[in-house]
């Protein structure tokens, strides 16, 4: 695998900017800006969009991410958040009263909420998971995990990588335990996938979920669900023209159609043929592909392992390499140190990461040369030396 090289270039980051936070936004590469500002003007005059222009950027955005998780892209929908993808599979989950929802500890928001509210309606409870031990943080959690699945689950819903920290979750083992017990295995990626590999033959998920706005580089208000087997005569949340049967034909929309587009397309949302937003996220994973997640994984680890060594030599505690990603990661700050100390000497430097849980959470991307990461270890040192 040929290592990958920084792409500062190709993103509109100023060189005195160390923007080491692709976990919260994802710049807009160059290229994808581009697609946007053309999107608009094609919108300005619409004369030159016809029917075909509703469906071909959709299905483009479909067949790459399902390159980026190793699936086809009949499975693929394209929806405006992730929250609207959960909103989706809880409409077509009924399980059973008394049994169990299980989640991760402080995982984020929308792989929460919709499986609070079918919990409340269908009389579940929820099982909220946490590590065991701060010491082997990530290996006891997923013991943990492991540990709580049993014949009362219905459904377990988490992330590839925790988003305040980057504890990885052991996907493989913990989608073999709910198969082995008919639970539904949902997946939250939007804080991997375009930066970590995934692979839903490996894995086997009932549902993928991704925010388009992170790692896949892409604009607000975009995003994907995959859905595997188990929803393959599931309803979607809302009934759109697009998505029956035959929508191509523009002529022929008035004789109402009952039957869906075939594959997971029923699941759009309405208006998903966005001239402005389509063609963006289109630029941005066909970078992605030109990368390939596993060489940025590899590359966020490069530039990250000597300021990560440095971080350790302070006292920042850091979770165990085999239980954290390369390109998300979290830093717990040492005794005595003060959090607003710290964010003082980050701002000094121009550094702009994030605050997460307890973690200081930092999300390098391709776009990040060693001066980023020397720029922030410089701020470490600065903040323990206060404190010193």
């Amino acid at each position: 695998m040929q290592p990958l090289e920084c792409q500062r270039a190709r993103f509109s980051i100023p060189a005195d900017v160390h923007y080491i936070n692709c976990a919260y936004m994802g710049p807009l590469p160059r290229v994808t800006q581009e697609a946007g500002i053309a999107g608009l003007q094609r919108k300005g005059v619409p004369t030159g969009i016809g029917p075909r222009d509703f469906f071909e950027d959709a299905d483009r955005a479909r067949a790459l991410f399902a390159g980026l998780i190793n699936a086809g892209p009949e499975g693929v929908a394209i929806v405006p958040a992730v929250s609207y993808g959960a909103a989706t599979i809880a409409k077509n989950l009924r399980p059973e009263p008394g049994r169990r929802v299980i989640i991760a500890a402080e995982q984020f928001p929308s792989n929460v909420y919709a499986w609070r509210r079918m919990a409340a309606e269908h009389g579940l409870d929820v099982a909220t998971v946490g590590p065991a031990t701060p010491e082997r943080r990530g290996e006891s959690w997923n013991e943990a995990l492991l540990a709580a699945v049993d014949d009362r689950v219905a459904l377990i819903a988490l992330p590839q990588v925790h988003w305040t920290d980057g504890t990885r979750f052991d996907l493989e083992a913990i989608g073999a335990a709910a198969r082995q017990h008919g639970a539904a295995f949902v997946i939250d990626v939007s804080q991997s996938v375009g930066a970590m590999p995934f692979d839903v033959a490996r894995v086997q998920p009932d549902a993928v979920l991704c925010a388009g706005y992170k790692w896949l580089l892409g604009p607000y208000g975009l995003s994907f669900l995959w859905l595997g087997p188990r929803f393959a005569d599931a309803e979607p949340l809302e009934e759109t023209w697009i998505g029956r049967r035959d929508s191509e034909d523009f002529r022929g929309l008035v004789a109402y159609r009952d039957e869906y587009q075939p594959g997971a397309a029923r699941f759009d949302v309405g208006e998903r043929s966005n001239f402005i937003l389509l063609p963006m996220i289109v630029a941005s994973l066909q970078l992605i592909r030109e990368w390939t997640p596993g060489r940025i994984q590899a590359y966020c680890g490069r530039i990250s392992a000597p300021v990560l060594a440095e971080a350790a030599d302070l006292g920042f505690s850091i979770e165990n390499a085999n239980w954290r990603a390369n390109h998300i990661f979290g830093l717990r700050l040492p005794p005595g140190l003060d959090i607003n100390i710290l964010q003082g000497a980050l701002s000094e430097h121009n550094v702009h990461v994030s605050l997460r849980g307890s973690a200081v959470r930092i999300s390098p991307n391709v776009y990040n040369d060693t001066n980023d990461m020397t720029e922030f270890a410089a701020a470490l040192r600065a903040a323990a030396a206060a404190v010193a």
